[in-house]
């Protein structure tokens, strides 16, 4: 699953793929914002990435589709 996170004055998202699910993801950031603490998740490869909650602009939570593999017939 790819979670993109805005952070406030920064050029760029933040964009990390986590093997949490989506409701997973939802916990933690409103866990995060009503206590005023820090968004912490981390990626499929075990990195954590760690933000202020007061730095946060969004959180844009997003599943992947499956890629269909082989030839599209015509």
């Amino acid at each position: 699953m790819e979670v993109k996170i805005g952070v406030q004055n920064a050029p760029r998202e933040l964009t990390l793929e986590s093997a949490q699910t989506p409701d997973e993801v939802e916990k933690a950031v409103t866990e995060a914002l009503t206590s005023r603490t820090t968004l912490q998740l981390v990626d499929e490869r075990g990195r954590r990435v760690i933000v202020p909650v007061d730095k946060l602009a969004y959180v844009e939570i997003a599943e992947q589709p499956a890629r269909p593999v082989g030839f599209i017939p015509a």
